[in-house]
């Protein structure tokens, strides 16, 4: 069960697993952050959508540093790759997020409109931005990153470091970026409904429809894309699955529709981008029909679904390259050692069951529906 090959396997759905839970509980504190100016159109109002994810928001975050732990222990290589030729799009992320921590502590410390207003257009900020740039990042990888790799296996990549960004910023991956931003919004716009009630969910409510049918319809240009104008990578041949990673001893092409041979090969693999499609619409139903808790589920699926998508699209590659395709970093060819990945899986079969226990614990202990009646009762606490 654990010999090299099967682990290589393992970590790759674990990797995805945890970007997954990072969308769905982060994702969704981002998500509510983009809606906090439009759907608080006061201060106690703003106050109530922010205790809705006060409590959790830190907590949720963790999914992403964990899964940034993942990589780096278990895939080095595509770490150190994507840190390099992402360093510019990282820090812009980084920069946003720390909006998020010193914007939840400060906003409430001085009563001050000009001075809260500006913190909640920063918690927008930490939403919005790293939403749309992790989209944007899974839109290159479809195309392929401008990199190769010498024969020491160092990434060099192409262009200048100054203009790095720009060339991430173009139209497919600004489209994924916008499917990020819209399923999120979507998924915080629920959780909205859920956890709040008379005007504030109503206006949730109303606004979820518009997201969910905006997040399938630029979901499905974006698989037409694809399919119509996007070349993908096929391995031709390479060594044995479970020998030591070098990613130079493969060879690869780019062909017409590779992205899509995983869907032909194994066609009950279609069922992930047909959740990813639906998913979305339910939940506004869902919505609609005041049953948010379903609803919620629903969304989470959506996620699940598009994000999948993503991952088995791309399979076996994690990291293309477009200048020269036998670089390209799969997971056969990127892992860490038989060692390093054996002990990190024991890790992870002893910690996550801890860590969920421990997340549902502290979301059913403060569980409950915000009201502008509690907040203004409890204007002592930070939020």
């Amino acid at each position: 069960m654990l010999d090299y090959e099967s682990l290589k396997l393992i970590w790759w759905a674990l990797v995805g697993a945890l970007l997954i839970g990072f969308a769905i509980t982060d994702g969704m504190d981002m998500g509510v952050g983009m809606l906090l100016p439009f759907l608080g159109r006061n201060d106690p109002e703003r106050r109530v959508i922010i205790n809705t994810i006060g409590p959790h928001w830190d907590g949720n975050q963790v999914w992403l540093i964990t899964a940034g732990g993942a990589i780096f222990a278990a895939w080095p290589a595509v770490y150190a790759a994507a840190f390099s030729g992402f360093y510019l799009a990282m820090l812009l992320v980084l920069i946003a997020l720390f909006f998020r921590p010193v914007g939840f502590d400060y906003r409430s410390k001085i009563d001050n409109p000009t001075w809260r207003n500006a913190w909640d257009w920063g918690l927008f900020a930490g939403g919005l931005i790293p939403a749309l740039i992790f989209g944007v990042a899974f839109g290159n990888l479809l195309q392929g990153v401008p990199f190769h790799l010498d024969r020491f296996l160092r990434p060099h990549y192409e262009g200048s470091f100054i203009w790095a960004l720009l060339p991430l910023l173009n139209p497919f991956a600004l489209l994924a970026g916008l499917i990020s931003v819209g399923m999120l919004a979507l998924h915080g716009a629920i959780w909205l409904q859920m956890r709040t009630d008379d005007v504030i969910a109503a206006r949730a409510r109303a606004l979820v429809p518009v997201l969910a049918i905006g997040v399938s319809a630029l979901f499905a240009l974006g698989g037409l894309w694809v399919w119509l104008g996007i070349d993908g990578y096929r391995i031709v041949s390479q060594p044995p699955l479970s020998a030591l990673p070098n990613p130079l001893a493969k060879e690869v092409v780019r062909a017409s529709g590779a992205w899509f041979d995983i869907y032909r090969n194994w066609p009950v693999a279609l069922i992930v981008p047909i959740i990813g499609l639906v998913a979305p619409l339910l939940a506004a139903a869902l919505s609609r029909q005041e049953r948010p808790g379903l609803g919620f589920t629903l969304s989470g699926l959506g996620l699940t679904g598009i994000i999948g998508t993503a991952g088995l699209s791309l399979f076996p590659f994690i990291m293309p390259s477009s200048t020269q395709p036998s670089s390209s970093l799969t997971v056969w060819d990127a892992a860490s050692s038989h060692m390093t990945l054996k002990i990190m899986f024991w890790a992870v079969v002893i910690l996550l069951p801890i860590v969920l226990a421990y997340t549902v614990w502290a979301y059913v202990q403060m569980w409950g529906k915000v009201t502008v009646a509690d907040v203004e009762a409890r204007k002592h606490q930070a939020y």
